[in-house]
């Protein structure tokens, strides 16, 4: 199901209901498997469809764990609420929480160069280097899959068959879907859209917004030298080559992606680089 294309109002109807709060109806955010809106009181409630195998393999409470995180700009979780449609065999949750110091930096996969400050870029290395700090039992669910050893072996091999040094070696807590729609600026740096948050290779956000970021050469230099230690390192190298997958692989987006030629030259780059480790 794709909530940008699905009626919502029933949802919105339960959120209200449930959260004890009327909803802006005119300030509706949908994206493929949430759906978002401003409050009567100031905060914002997002609600996220799960299915059901879905639910089960991820568990829930995605951003009321991300309460316990010291350091890490991100909204200020208030509250949160889960119920079940039988109709469609699916899950809903819906957390409640602070609104966002900005809007999105921009697209998820940028043409564009924000041109972010310096002041920006600090906020986000000490963000994501308190991140790595922390200890969690959740496993991260990049594209709503739980990341393992064997899934980053099959999604790399599987776009670059010559790639067999796909050991990682470093595991740590990671947003998991950090890309520029989900981080604020160009001013105030916050993290948001926490559901898929949990432990996985170190490197994945680094490697995530570097690809993200391909398309803009000045802006994917950037973020290699500000995440180098990162993606520098060779659980940094593999997270490089398993986002890249999903750029050439069976998956991809479109043939005209600016990113296509690069990926592969990069992802040569890399598996030589892994080889010769």
């Amino acid at each position: 199901m794709d909530l940008r294309q699905e009626p919502v109002d029933h949802v919105l109807d339960q959120v209200e209901q449930r959260l004890g709060t009327r909803l802006d109806r005119r300030s509706v955010v949908r994206k493929r498997r949430t759906v978002g809106a401003g409050t009567d009181r100031g905060t914002w409630a997002r609600v996220e469809r799960r299915p059901w195998a879905r639910a089960r393999e991820q568990g829930w409470g995605g951003f009321a764990a991300t309460a316990a995180l010291a350091g890490v700009a991100m909204p200020r979780w208030y509250g949160s609420t889960t119920w079940q449609d039988p109709d469609d065999r699916a899950i809903w949750h819906a957390d409640e929480t602070s609104l966002l110091p900005e809007l999105p930096v921009g697209a998820a996969v940028t043409a564009v160069d924000p041109e972010l400050p310096d002041d920006w870029w600090r906020s986000l290395n000490a963000s994501l280097a308190e991140l790595a700090l922390q200890r969690t039992a959740r496993v991260a669910t990049p594209d709503t899959e739980q990341i393992t050893q064997q899934l980053v072996d099959a999604t790399i091999k599987a776009a670059f068959p010559g790639a067999h040094e796909t050991r990682v070696d470093q595991w740590c807590p990671a947003h998991a879907d950090l890309n520029w729609a989900n981080i604020t600026g160009p001013r105030a740096f916050c993290m948001f859209d926490w559901e898929d948050w949990g432990m996985a290779p170190r490197g994945l956000d680094s490697a995530s917004l570097y690809a993200a970021s391909l398309a803009v050469p000045a802006l994917a230099d950037r973020v290699r030298r500000e995440r180098r230690a990162d993606l520098e390192s060779r659980a940094g190298m593999v997270m490089q080559l398993f986002v890249l997958a999903k750029i050439v692989g069976r998956h991809a987006g479109p043939n005209d992606d600016p990113r296509m030629g690069l990926a592969h030259r990069e992802a040569a780059r890399l598996i030589r680089a892994l080889q010769g480790d």
